[in-house]
């Protein structure tokens, strides 16, 4: 091995190789060249296959795309929850200055709750059904805190009613399935909270809620991001979420990043043809559409055998446009304004002719 790199233990417990002497990020999370990839009888399934992005405090980072685009693998990886003997994970994850793909479990598990939290996407199965929702918020909170159960039982109150649960005295003595959904995200909610996480993973936050719940609970996440200052990761499919919440947007597919932005650029200006797919089968309530909705044509690719090239090219309508580029190599992110960047290989000005002349106007 030559002198400019060095092993470290990964989350999975291998080898990973890290360059000696990397630097400690300055961001207060920074994710560089992450790849979390489970060996299968099939083949090697490359969930997230070189994630890089920043995110600092007191901001909001949408991540969008279909499903099996990688986004719930890569906050599992953040938090370090992957099981260590089927995945594998290297690159690096940078959360206030502690490098987490090389750090033990236990320093890890250390982190999880007090620096960093998660809203998972069904508050049900993610409850113990055999304990009451106090019980798990005042365990969640007594691993962090040196205080008695008394005090515990305090703060899980103080912190049901923080998200607006009614008469939490007595409902933090229900079990998760005494609560309608809406009242279990927030409970899901309070318990994330329960710890002043600096860093805060919501993993589709509104899923299955009807239209009303949804709208308490974002204003909700906003309330307390307010609040406490946090990092807010939003994962979902739900443009119309992200739009709602996100200071800057990650789009993904096949497990990497094809093109991030603001809020502002991807909705309003967006460059890669995949977006422009995802914004053209969202409904829209604030304008007369008269023509149908447009799927994007095609599946997801297999992320066991992804396409050569452009992952997107078998779905693409100009991927004949590239002098066969679009097969034959992976196009690399590359900055197209300040901040905004787009792995296409379509030329920048032939981008924007085609968003300006075919795409806008059907939005």
């Amino acid at each position: 091995m030559s002198d400019a790199k060095r092993p470290a233990e990964t989350l999975n417990g291998g080898p990973a190789e890290v360059t000696a002497g990397s630097a400690p990020s300055t961001a207060f999370l920074e994710l560089r060249d992450l790849k979390i990839h489970f060996p299968t009888d099939d083949g090697v399934v490359k969930s997230v296959d070189g994630l890089s992005f920043k995110l600092e405090r007191g901001r909001t980072l949408g991540i969008v795309g279909e499903s099996g685009s990688g986004k719930s693998v890569t906050s599992l990886g953040i938090l370090g929850l992957h099981n260590r003997r089927n995945a594998r994970v290297s690159g690096e994850i940078w959360l206030d200055g502690t490098e987490l793909v090389s750090a033990s479990e236990e320093q890890v598990r250390r982190l999880r709750g007090r620096k960093m939290a998660m809203i998972f996407q069904d508050p049900l199965s993610a409850m113990h059904p055999f304990y009451t929702v106090g019980a798990q918020i005042i365990e969640a909170y007594r691993v962090h805190n040196d205080v008695s159960k008394q005090v515990a039982r305090k703060h899980a109150i103080d912190m049901l009613g923080r998200v607006g649960i009614p008469k939490p005295d007595k409902r933090v003595d229900d079990y998760p399935h005494q609560f309608s959904g809406g009242m279990r995200q927030r409970a899901m909610i309070a318990m994330a909270l329960s710890c002043d996480p600096e860093l805060l993973i919501a993993d589709e936050p509104t899923t299955a809620l009807d239209v009303t719940v949804q709208a308490q609970i974002l204003d909700l996440i906003r309330d307390l991001q307010q609040e406490f200052n946090s990092a807010i990761i939003m994962i979902t499919h739900d443009l119309g979420v992200t739009a709602e919440l996100s200071d800057d947007v990650l789009v993904m597919y096949g497990g990497r990043c094809i093109e991030r932005g603001t809020a502002g650029e991807v909705f309003h200006e967006p460059e890669h043809p995949y977006t422009w797919g995802l914004l053209g089968s969202m409904p829209r309530l604030d304008r007369l559409r008269n023509e149908r909705l447009q799927p994007i044509p095609g599946s997801p690719p297999s992320l066991i055998n992804l396409p050569s090239g452009c992952a997107f090219n078998p779905r693409c309508p100009y991927a004949d446009q590239t002098d066969g580029r679009s097969t034959a190599d992976r196009p690399e992110l590359r900055e197209t304004g300040p901040g905004h960047l787009v792995a296409c290989h379509l030329p920048t000005d032939r981008r924007r002719q085609i968003f300006a002349d075919e795409i806008r106007p059907k939005l």
